[in-house]
C-alpha cells in the first residue's frame, strides 16, 4: 500500500483551496454595489410598469391637485430624467432624452418606460473607474456613481407619488 508523505496532502489541500478561491474571486462582480443597484432597478422596472398597467387609460390625465403632474405626467417626467441622465452623465451619448408627449397612449407610454430604464439599465455596467470620474452637472461636480444613486432616488421619489395616485 503506497502512502502520501503528510507535507504532500496539505500541499494540494491548498492547491485546492487556492483554486476554488480564485475561481470565487473572479466571479465576484467588480463592484457590489452595482449588482445591488441593477437588481434594484430592474425590480423597479417591474413595479412601474405594474402600476401603468393597474391604471385605467382613462385615468392616465388624473391629477390629485391641479398643481401637480399628471399620472402620465409623472411617468414621463420619470422616464425623460432616466434618459437624460444616464445619456448625458453615464453613458456620454449626448441628451437623447427628448421624447415625443403629444399622442401618447398606455402602450406607448410603456414602451417609453421600458427603453428608458433599459437604457439606464445599460449604465449599471460602468467599471468602478468609470463610476469614480467626476462629470460636470449642473448641481457642481459629481461623481458617475452620485449621478446613479441620484438617479435611483428620483425615480423612487416620483414612483412613491404616482402609487398615492392609484389609492386616490
Amino acid at each position: 500500500m503506497y502512502f502520501v508523505p503528510m507535507n504532500k496532502i496539505v500541499c494540494i489541500i491548498l492547491l485546492l483551496i487556492i483554486s476554488f478561491l480564485s475561481v470565487v474571486s473572479h466571479a465576484q462582480p467588480k463592484d457590489s454595489l452595482l449588482v445591488q443597484l441593477s437588481r434594484k432597478w430592474t425590480n423597479a422596472k417591474a413595479y412601474t410598469l405594474k402600476m401603468v398597467d393597474l391604471m385605467p387609460a382613462e385615468n392616465f390625465g388624473f391629477k390629485p391637485v391641479a398643481e401637480e403632474m399628471s399620472f402620465k405626467e409623472q411617468l414621463l417626467h420619470i422616464a425623460k430624467n432616466m434618459k437624460w441622465l444616464s445619456s448625458v452623465f453615464l453613458l456620454n451619448h449626448g441628451n437623447n432624452g427628448a421624447i415625443d408627449t403629444a399622442t401618447i397612449d398606455k402602450a406607448a407610454l410603456i414602451k417609453i418606460l421600458t427603453d428608458a430604464y433599459d437604457q439606464a439599465l445599460s449604465a449599471h455596467h460602468l467599471n468602478v473607474k468609470q463610476l469614480d470620474e467626476k462629470v460636470s452637472f449642473f448641481a457642481g461636480p459629481l461623481t458617475r456613481r452620485q449621478i446613479l444613486i441620484l438617479m435611483h432616488d428620483h425615480q423612487t421619489h416620483h414612483v412613491g407619488q404616482i402609487i398615492v395616485y392609484l389609492r386616490l
